[in-house]
């Protein structure tokens, strides 16, 4: 990489459960981008802990199982107490492109952008195997959010992004909220991030699912966690929640 830069780079992976994936994820993070991975083990009752430290992650053990939203918080927090400068979020369970972490990287680095979201369905991007019922989803979330910020969003609902933590020295973002401990949290930072008016851009990523649905894609629950994510976009839009 011919690319310079100052910044200190946090890698945050939620994890719950994901035994034989999260050693890939963390052995696998390019030492020319990420200076540290944490994960954050959130309640596991599998190897979970075990594998990620042998991979040399640092390791964040939540009390219980408290949710992703409750986890990427703990991670973010870990990053400001020890002055990271950007923060790049990504699954445990390997369906993300390690390889790609620069197309979320260099917006930030070199063009001045505040947050970059990854993006499945923008021009370069991949959903290698990805089920049916997903891409509707995922595609109606994003036009409601459309609708609702008037941003031109392709793929609010992946969770592979980088920012720099600076944009929480605002206090209209505000993470240290209950209501935010499942998949609430990243949708509310997104939307916040846009309404705040930091610079905000997607990138092309891939997002690769199981061609064995019985290992499992998701650890979403119908029905409550489609409503986990969309409500922040209801609550912050009609002003019920800040």
């Amino acid at each position: 990489m011919s690319e310079s830069f100052e910044d200190k780079i946090l890698v945050v992976l939620p994890a719950y459960n994901e035994e034989g994936k999260i050693g890939r994820v963390v052995s696998s993070m390019p030492s020319e981008w990420v200076h540290e991975t944490v994960v954050v083990n959130d309640g596991s009752t599998d190897d979970t802990e075990k594998e990620s430290r042998k991979a040399g992650a640092t390791l964040i053990n939540q009390p219980r199982n408290m949710g992703v939203g409750a986890a990427i918080r703990a991670g973010i927090q870990y990053a400001l107490e020890r002055g990271y400068d950007i923060v790049v979020v990504m699954g445990g369970d390997d369906q993300d492109n390690i390889s790609e972490i620069g197309r979320l990287l260099r917006p930030i680095l070199f063009d001045e952008f505040d947050f970059v979201q990854g993006s499945r369905y923008m021009a370069g991007g991949m959903r290698i195997d990805i089920p049916l019922f997903r891409r509707f989803s995922t595609g109606l979330f994003s036009w409601i959010f459309r609708k609702l910020t008037r941003y031109p969003i392709t793929d609010g609902t992946n969770g592979y992004r980088a920012f720099r933590t600076s944009i929480f020295k605002d206090k209209n973002i505000n993470l240290d909220q209950d209501w935010l401990n499942n998949y609430e949290l990243e949708p509310y930072l997104l939307y916040k991030t846009i309404k705040s008016g930091f610079r905000v851009t997607e990138a092309a990523v891939t997002k690769r699912y199981p061609k064995d649905r019985k290992v499992g894609y998701t650890k979403m629950i119908p029905i409550v966690s489609w409503w986990s994510i969309l409500r922040p976009l209801i609550f912050l839009r009609f002003g019920i929640k800040k």
